[in-house]
């Protein structure tokens, strides 16, 4: 279509109702570290991606999967400047690729929330039991799934009351999360070069951050772990129409979320490698006993046994705690705002876009999304922990759909301005291109690695339990789509939301007039 064709504004949305002004941009982006849970996050991983054979190359990863990533929230952050809607990811795959493909991205997403749910519900249920030492009831599964079902409420109740006490709520979860963080890997490092950290310590060396050395298999491997550890950043986005400045503060908010969790990713990663060493042994981040929480195994070793130690070591259990609290209420947020996103444009029935008159806040949406959550965690649950368990690895090809689908809409919303300014063909264009690519192809990859029948804990006929929920979870919005498409029939002919372009010299996204 050539530029002289008539551009015209989409149809107006009606006012969702949400409270604008009410959060700046350090607000914004303490939603979007929060929401990546960085404490539980590299507990989790660490371990993992040692094992996949990258000894202390594991914090070359971290940082390498950092790359792609920020492409990405460059994608992000300009079409948040194009079109500030609490969708995101739904409204802008909607305005490139048209509303069958806007609805699917916006079910992916919502799919990787409810599956991230239950895994942090089950970490608030088993670490709330570990902070009051009753680690026997820790292992008792109706008594975990009692207490995260407890926790998932309470926190959709905090979600329904107004983002400003959401974000409170978050900057305290998030300050003493990472203040533990910070402490540790402090500590470690200081008894790593005074030489009491033991025999297994190694003093930091730059070549750990290069990944040279390491065969293509270890890092596809490694860089399949590593690039998940950062997802969840783009929540400070969702909040964008109750931002002071909505067109600017929350992209601003995400690209620097990327860069505070790298850096403190890196702390961390290269503090545990310093201390704990990559044996196979005793509290060597290469023993398969401390993979899933290698800050639990290490965090007597770095502390000591003496009351302190024992102090600080309870509030290393208190960081992951907070953690899994505030990933879980800053999921709850982002993912009621794209139902009210999807309600408000006609894709799904009006009632999910009723707001509290009130506390401003999506009411019909966050009780839907928790109530749903509920029953999806207590169902995985009580049916196995180890579905629980490869219900959530699935969670990695739903962001890697999500990403790829918000890189490229980029490419395509902005291709005529490209050209216009060295900026606007890397900022808009290269780079955004290259993250789309990067994440497609760990798609590719992802299912390939986790269709293995030893890839998780569970198999079905013979295909790894992860590829299998993952791409069952994934196909349900197909039918879906289609079970609302009779009461959504004008977002589906795109009269609601339509496909869009940012026009040369423009910098919102406009419609083309294909009658004129």
């Amino acid at each position: 279509m050539s530029e002289a064709v008539a551009l015209g504004v989409a149809p107006a949305v009606p006012a969702k109702g949400l409270r604008g002004g009410a959060l700046g941009m350090v607000s914004s982006m303490v939603i979007g570290m929060s929401s990546t849970a960085p404490a539980y996050s590299i507990a989790a991983t660490l371990g993992l991606i040692v094992l996949a054979g990258t000894g202390f190359k594991a914090a070359a990863f971290v940082l390498l999967s950092f790359v792609p990533v920020l492409f990405v929230a460059f994608a992000f952050r300009e079409l948040n400047t194009a079109e500030p809607d609490c969708g995101t990811n739904f409204t802008w795959a909607s305005r490139a690729f048209g509303p069958h493909a806007g609805w699917f991205t916006g079910w992916v997403v919502t799919v990787a929330q409810l599956l991230v749910m239950s895994s942090q519900s089950a970490l608030t249920g088993r670490y709330t039991l570990l902070l009051f030492g009753a680690s026997g009831a820790a292992d008792n599964r109706w008594v975990t799934t009692a207490i995260g079902a407890a926790w998932l409420l309470a926190l959709c109740w905090l979600c329904h009351r107004g983002i400003e006490v959401s974000a409170r709520a978050q900057w305290i979860l998030l300050g003493v999360e990472l203040a533990v963080l910070v402490l540790f890997s402090v500590v470690a490092l200081v008894r790593v070069f005074d030489g009491t950290a033991g025999p297994q310590a190694s003093l930091p060396k730059l070549d750990w951050l290069w990944p040279g050395g390491v065969s293509a298999a270890t890092a596809v491997s490694a860089v399949l772990l590593a690039v998940f550890i950062y997802w969840g950043w783009e929540s400070s986005l969702s909040v964008n129409e109750e931002s002071a400045d909505p067109r600017r503060a929350p992209g601003r908010a995400a690209v620097l979320s990327t860069v505070l969790l790298v850096l403190n990713y890196l702390l961390v990663t290269v503090a545990a490698l310093a201390f704990a060493g990559v044996g196979s042994e005793g509290i060597g981040l290469a023993n398969e006993a401390n993979s899933e929480d290698v800050l639990a195994g290490l965090g007597g070793a770095v502390f000591g046994d003496g009351t302190t130690g024992k102090v600080l070591g309870v509030l290393l259990i208190v960081s992951v705690l907070t953690s899994g609290a505030a990933t879980s209420q800053a999921t709850i947020m982002p993912a009621a705002r794209t139902t009210l996103s999807m309600a408000s444009h006609g894709a799904l029935p009006r009632v999910f876009g009723r707001v509290h008159p009130r506390f401003r806040t999506p009411t019909v949406a966050t009780w839907a999304f928790g109530l749903v959550s509920l029953a999806v965690y207590v169902l995985l649950a009580l049916v196995s922990d180890n579905v629980l368990s490869d219900s959530v690895d699935a969670v990695g090809l739903t962001i890697a759909i999500e990403y790829t689908m918000t890189a490229l809409a980029c490419v395509w919303v902005f291709r005529r301005t490209l050209f216009a300014s060295v900026r606007n063909f890397v900022l808009r264009g290269l780079l955004p291109f290259a993250g789309g690519v990067f994440f497609l192809a760990v798609l590719v990859f992802a299912l390939i690695e986790y269709a293995r029948p030893d890839a998780g804990e569970t198999t079905v006929f013979g295909i790894g339990g992860v590829a299998v929920i993952g791409v069952v979870s994934i196909v349900l919005g197909v039918p879906l789509m289609f079970a609302v498409h009779r009461a959504c029939r004008e977002f589906f002919a795109g009269r609601r939301l339509p496909r869009g372009v940012v026009p040369r010299g423009g910098d919102s996204i406009v419609t083309p007039d294909h009658a004129g």
